[in-house]
C-alpha cells in the first residue's frame, strides 16, 4: 500500500510524524508547492516526502484528508477519477449546520465528491497534539476510531492504524456508531477528544 496526506497544516505534520515513528512511507502535500513543505517533511523524518498535490494522489492507495473541512471539495477536483483509492477522512465539520450537508452526517457528504473512492471515518477524534505523540504508553495503544458506509473498506484502514501503533476500533456505519465521532453543527459527537487506551492492537 502506498499513502498520502492532503493537508499539512497541524493535523497533517501529527500524522506524518505517525509515519516517521514507524519508518513508513509518507507522501505530503497540501495547496502549496511541494518545496514550500519539503523542509519540514524532512524534520519531520527521511520517510515524509513532500509532493504536489497531484502526485500524492495519483501516486497513492491511501489519502488521509487532513485538511479544514470547507476544503475537501477542492481536493476532490484534483483526480478525474477516485477509483480504487481509500479516503480517510480526518477532517470535522463542526460550525457546519447540518442543513449544509443535506442532512447527512460530514463523512457521508465528503463522499459525495469523492465517487467511486471508499471513504472511512478515522484519526479525527483527537487533537494535533496528542495525535503526534507515540500512541504506545506503557504496552497499552492509542484508540482510534474508524466508520464507513462501506464495510469493507475498515479493514484495510485498521491494518494501517496498527501499523503506525494505534489500536482501530470500529464502530459501523456513518449515521450509527460513527455518529459518536461526528461534529453536528455546534454539538461534538460522544467519542470526540476521548483518549482511550487498549490492552492489545
Amino acid at each position: 500500500m502506498s499513502y498520502a496526506i492532503v493537508g499539512f497544516g497541524k493535523i497533517g505534520q501529527a500524522l506524518a510524524q505517525a509515519f516517521a515513528r514507524r519508518n513508513i512511507d509518507v507522501a505530503v502535500a497540501s495547496r502549496r508547492p511541494p518545496e514550500e513543505l519539503a523542509p519540514q517533511a524532512r524534520a519531520i523524518g527521511p520517510t515524509v516526502v513532500a509532493k504536489s498535490l497531484r502526485d500524492a494522489l495519483v501516486d497513492s492507495d491511501t489519502i488521509m484528508l487532513a485538511v479544514p473541512f470547507g476544503e475537501h471539495q477542492e481536493v476532490a477536483k484534483a483526480l478525474p477519477s477516485w477509483k480504487g483509492k481509500t479516503v480517510i477522512d480526518a477532517t470535522n465539520a463542526f460550525g457546519v449546520l447540518p442543513e449544509e450537508l443535506d442532512g447527512l452526517p460530514s463523512s457521508a457528504f465528503v463522499a459525495k465528491s469523492f465517487t467511486s473512492a471508499k471513504v472511512v471515518k478515522g484519526f479525527n477524534h483527537l487533537g494535533a497534539a496528542i495525535l503526534a505523540t507515540d500512541p504506545v504508553v506503557e504496552g497499552s495503544h492509542r484508540v482510534v476510531f474508524l466508520s464507513s458506509d462501506e464495510e469493507e473498506a475498515i479493514a484495510p484502514v485498521a491494518d494501517l492504524a496498527k501499523k503506525l501503533g494505534f489500536a482501530p476500533v470500529k464502530l459501523g456505519k456513518f449515521n450509527e456508531g460513527g455518529a459518536l465521532v461526528h461534529a453536528r453543527g455546534r454539538t461534538w459527537g460522544q467519542l470526540i477528544f476521548q483518549d482511550l487506551f487498549k490492552k492489545e492492537q
